[in-house]
């Protein structure tokens, strides 16, 4: 699918996000990369073989506290 030189990261590799947009709509939330992915906001992930990758985004535990 990828026609780019050097090709995108395939669909089921660790650096999946990696790949280019093909089609970007932020008003709907997702992105569909060149491997074949579904990119979301919350970046849960469609892969094409219709497994759902979870969000995976940090969880704020690294936040530094303050005081008011």
């Amino acid at each position: 699918m990828c026609q780019h030189q050097p090709p995108c990261p395939s669909a089921d590799s660790t650096d999946r996000e990696a790949a280019h947009p093909v089609a970007h709509h932020p008003e709907q939330g997702w992105s569909l990369l060149c491997n074949g992915v579904l990119l979301f906001e919350d970046t849960g992930e469609l892969l094409p073989d219709g497994q759902v990758i979870a969000p995976h985004r940090p969880d704020g535990t690294n936040r530094v506290a303050t005081t008011v």
